[in-house]
C-alpha cells in the first residue's frame, strides 16, 4: 500500500520503518528547513545558527532586555558551553554586551548593543519567510491545528521525559552510562 493510500496517520500510529517515525520526519523537516535558514545567518548576515537564536532571544525582550547567560542558555534551549561560546563570539562582532553584576562579579548580564538589535531586526523577516513557504501549502485552518498539534505534542514530550527514567548517555565512551 502506498503511504497516500494508508489512513491518515497509521504510520505515525504503527511505525513500521524509520520513515513512519514522527521523530524521524521532525528532524527531516528541521534539517531542511535548518539548512536553508543556516544558509540565509551564515551566508547573508555572517552569523551561526546558535547565534541568531540567542539574538532572537534578546530581541523578543525588546529594547534594555538582559539575561544572565545561564538563563539565555535556558530561554534558547542550547547547553551552557555552547551559549557561552556562541555569545563570546557575538560579543566579538560587537553585536552583544556583556557586564558583570556590581553586586557578585561572578554573575555577569547580556544585552543587545544597538547593531545587535538592528541585525535581528533585518534576520527576522529573512527567518519567517523560510517559516511561511514551508507553510505555504497549508491553508490557514490547517496553519492552526498544525499549532495547536505541534502545542499537544511539546507538552505531552516534556510529560513523558519528566515523567520517565530514561538511561543516561555517556557519549564519551559512545553508548549507555553503566548501572
Amino acid at each position: 500500500m502506498e503511504p497516500a493510500d494508508e489512513p491518515h496517520g497509521q504510520r505515525l500510529r504503527d511505525p513500521q520503518a524509520l520513515g513512519d517515525l514522527l521523530i524521524y520526519r521532525l528532524g527531516r523537516l528541521y534539517a531542511t528547513a535548518g539548512a536553508m535558514t543556516l544558509r540565509v545567518c551564515e551566508g547573508e548576515f555572517g552569523i551561526a545558527r546558535r547565534e541568531w537564536r540567542l539574538l532572537a532571544v534578546l530581541g523578543e525582550m525588546g529594547e534594555g532586555g538582559e539575561l544572565q547567560p545561564s538563563e539565555l542558555a535556558t530561554r534558547a534551549e542550547l547547553d551552557r558551553a555552547r551559549t557561552s561560546r556562541a555569545l563570546a563570539s557575538l560579543q566579538a562582532k560587537g553585536l552583544v554586551a556583556r557586564q558583570a553584576v556590581a553586586s557578585d562579579r561572578r554573575l555577569a548580564r547580556v544585552t543587545l548593543t544597538d547593531p545587535g538589535r538592528a541585525l535581528y531586526l533585518r534576520m527576522l523577516p529573512r527567518v519567517a519567510a523560510i517559516n511561511g513557504a514551508i507553510l505555504a501549502p497549508l491553508g490557514g485552518n490547517d496553519v492552526a491545528r498544525l499549532d495547536h498539534l505541534l502545542d499537544a505534542l511539546q507538552r505531552q514530550a516534556t510529560q513523558v521525559l519528566d515523567a520517565s527514567v530514561w538511561p543516561k548517555a555517556d557519549r564519551r565512551r559512545g553508548g549507555r552510562k553503566p548501572g
